[in-house]
């Protein structure tokens, strides 16, 4: 694993919320190095960027989800990962959590919530 830079990849298939997403990260200072709304590009785009964070949703375009999406970036690049997700399913729940690392942010949430589980993994 190469080093993690401090950037922010936005892992999302709606717009509108991965829009706000990077406008609130914006605000919080933080650079937004790709936003994807597949598995597959997030993957692609993490090996790419090597984000120090990677915000992730559950449900995304195509047939891998973000929990696989989220398991592959952090097993090859060691990338921190914050679940955004409207999804609180048992099933789904235990499976973002099978790695302890793993925080989960549910929407819908406000802006400091949101700073504050990004500062805990990116301090200021």
């Amino acid at each position: 694993m190469g080093q993690l830079s401090r950037d922010v990849l936005v892992v999302e298939d709606e717009f509108l919320i991965a829009d706000t997403l990077t406008q609130m990260l914006t605000e919080l200072g933080l650079t937004v190095c790709g936003v994807a709304d597949t598995a597959e590009e997030a993957i692609s785009l993490a090996r790419q960027h090597l984000p120090g964070l990677v915000l992730m949703d559950v449900r995304l375009k195509g047939t891998t989800d973000g929990i696989e999406a989220a398991l592959a970036i952090r097993a090859s690049i060691g990338s921190a990962i914050i679940f955004v997700t409207g999804s609180q399913e048992p099933e789904t729940i235990h499976r973002m959590v099978q790695d302890p690392s793993f925080s989960v942010l549910f929407k819908p949430f406000r802006f400091h919530q949101l700073r504050d589980a990004v500062h805990r993994i990116l301090p200021p």
